[in-house]
């Protein structure tokens, strides 16, 4: 498993579960300290063995995560770092705290030299939405223009307060505060984490604080609770225990288990694991999926967001991870859903802090970037546990934070605003394909997004599959651009109106025709590919049959404009040569008639030529006796490429 990870900032160390260490082996004091969270001590006996030279690389990576724990970023860094240039160890959550000690030191430009090199090794997701919430973050973007009024919970106690959740009229959540002083849990020196509800008040506040005794008592863990109201019940966290006692996994660890208790009703436990801690469950009455944070070894980093499918709270499958585009190697915690929109807590390496609070558009498979919502809600320290409901005109919300200013280690803030948190933006994703045959995808296309003054806003490859995917702040106006080398070129401009009709929609394919398919080599020369046709004899009118084929022409030149043709016709030798030579130009005069009529500039013709019997193709010359079928081999009509060895200079 990957060593215990920080979650908010008090917080981590109730809710991550409690390691006992078993006297089967042997415990350094610094193991010790390091597993019971008492982190400055676990320094001080680290470094002492350190300077005895006792110290073994894993208790050196110990050593770096307690730096981190304490806050020590420069020695953090330093011993991160050292232990990234012995390649040993270290895991991609590890490499997401050594980029964070970088953040909060002066040495920031370490962090760009590391992802320079370690770019590659992470998921394109990740790198995407770090491109992506660097630039909003470090623009004018990153100022939403919404007016919060943050007001930290007169309820706050001097202990840990987090985790609020809505429930009819009143808000719940957790705490440490120490009901029973016989009853403490020692690492916090707090009580056991408890459920607590309060009466909301109009201006936000929070009033007649009482234990919640709609679940079922215990001396030990109950957190982070969520109210369906469908279900009627209340989803939390609690420490696994047996006829009224902790139970532990053969490393001597208590974990948490998620349960569900309908109100007035029977308690169910949903999910459980000796050696995995479950952490803030979150049920979508719409879908039925139960979310929730664990760290499971097949994840991302630390703790990862999950989901399982079930019929009214009753889990029907295995856990699934929410992928790389939500989750890092960081810990992600706190799902909460409103109005399709996803919003979780991270302490990924770009944001602002510890944690912070992202928003991700909910998309019909899967989800949008992650866009970290920006200072007001989140701060340079940890923010997380966020829910939002409407009420009256705007919206009413809640979180926690151990911002400067608070009463506690941990407080619950509550906000107001007009309009719903989270930049507005608008993504375009589908398939380049080519708009023939079935389709087949396109790879490595480059497809663009300009401004209306065209400059670049977004630009990406579509992959193997032809798929693409771009996400950029809301404009008003926006042009798509896309080619490949040897395809055409597509381009359309967006106005409001039309990306308001594409928000939400399933897919935009991009159209490309590749030029090699289109062409093809005939009596020396690149010509359109077309079906052979025929006019009727003496005729020079076009059929329906010929219609279909020019159509060919002028989607060729819709794809390449700049294509420059020659139309050629030609008949069999029977009748006079005057005569067919008169034929023939009437016939490719009727061609470019249809052409130009369908669009086809004039411009692009720059030939139209009959040329009436003059290059016969087989032996069927003047007063040769042939088969009407080797006479047929000599009329047609041919669409010449003349710029064809140029074109894509």
């Amino acid at each position: 498993m990957v060593p215990i990870k920080k979650i908010g900032s008090v917080l981590f160390m109730f809710m991550l579960g409690m390691v006992f260490c078993v006297a089967q082996t042997k415990k350094s004091k610094g193991d010790l300290f390091f597993f019971q969270y008492e982190y400055q001590k676990a320094v001080n006996a680290y470094e002492e063995q350190l300077a005895n030279g006792t110290l073994t690389p894993k208790q050196f990576l110990n050593l770096a995560d307690a730096y981190f724990q304490t806050n020590n970023f420069e020695k953090a860094s330093e011993a991160y770092l050292d232990l990234y240039k012995r390649d040993t160890l270290m895991d991609g959550h590890h490499y997401n705290k050594m980029l964070q000690s970088f953040s909060k030191t002066t040495d920031k430009e370490r962090k760009t030299a590391f992802l320079a090199t370690m770019s590659n090794d992470f998921p394109k997701e990740l790198m995407e939405n770090m491109d992506f919430n660097n630039q909003m973050l470090q623009s004018e973007s990153a100022n939403t223009g919404l007016d919060y009024e943050i007001f930290n919970l007169e309820g706050n106690s001097p202990q840990t307060d987090f985790a609020p959740a809505f429930y009819k009229g009143m808000l719940l959540f957790s705490s440490g505060r120490q009901q029973n002083k016989k009853v403490k849990y020692d690492p916090g020196n707090e009580g056991y984490f408890n459920l607590y509800g309060s009466t909301l008040q109009p201006d936000g506040q929070i009033t007649a604080i009482q234990p919640f005794e709609q679940v079922a008592s215990s001396n030990f863990h109950k957190a982070t609770p969520f109210y369906s109201n469908k279900l009627n019940s209340v989803f939390y966290v609690l420490s696994n225990t047996q006829n009224g006692e902790m139970t532990f996994d053969d490393n001597g660890k208590n974990a948490l288990s998620i349960g569900m208790q309908t109100i007035g009703g029977a308690f169910q436990l949903l999910l459980k694991d000796l050696s995995t801690s479950f952490y803030y469950p979150f049920y979508d009455d719409a879908s039925g999926k139960l979310y929730f944070a664990a760290d499971f070894e097949d994840g991302y980093g630390g703790t990862d967001i999950y989901f399982v499918y079930t019929t009214n709270g009753q889990v029907m499958s295995a856990p699934i991870n929410l992928g790389p585009r939500i989750n890092s190697p960081g810990n992600e915690i706190a799902p909460y859903i409103f109005e399709d929109s996803f919003y979780f807590a991270s302490d990924v390496f770009y944001g602002l802090g510890g944690m912070d609070i992202y928003k991700a558009n909910i998309e019909k498979d899967g989800f949008g970037i992650p866009i970290n919502l920006g200072n007001g809600i989140n701060t340079e320290f940890d923010d997380f546990g966020f829910v939002i409901r409407n009420e009256g005109e705007g919206l009413l919300g809640y979180f926690a934070s151990n911002r400067t200013g608070g009463k506690g280690k941990d407080d619950i803030y509550g906000f107001k605003v007009d309009e719903k948190p989270g930049l507005k933006t608008i993504t375009f994703k589908g398939k380049v394909v080519k708009p023939y045959g079935r389709g087949e995808a396109v790879a490595k296309a480059v497809v663009r997004l300009k401004d209306a003054n065209g400059q670049l806003l977004s630009e990406t490859y579509s992959d193997e599959e032809g798929n693409y995917r771009m996400e950029i702040p809301w404009t008003n106006t926006l042009v798509l651009e896309s080619t490949a080398d040897r395809y055409s070129t597509f381009k359309k401009r967006f106005a409001e109106e039309d990306l308001q009709g594409l928000a939400g929609s399933d897919a935009y394919n991009i159209e490309l025709s590749l030029y090699d398919d289109l062409v093809e080599e005939k009596e020396g020369q690149k010509v359109v590919k077309l079906e052979k046709f025929y006019f009727a004899n003496s005729a020079i009118q076009l059929t329906p049959e010929i219609d279909a084929q020019l159509d060919k022409v002028v989607s060729f030149i819709k794809a390449f404009p700049s294509a420059q043709l020659r139309i050629e016709t030609y008949t069999d030798s029977r009748g006079g040569s005057s005569t067919n030579f008169t034929l023939t130009q009437g016939r490719s005069d009727a061609i470019k008639r249809y052409l130009v009529s369908k669009g086809v500039p004039a411009t692009s013709i720059l030939y139209s030529i009959g040329y009436g019997e003059d290059k016969i193709l087989n032996n069927c010359t003047n007063g040769v006796f042939c088969i009407e079928t080797l006479h047929k081999q000599n009329q047609r009509s041919l669409v010449v490429v003349l710029n064809d060895n140029v074109l894509f200079d």
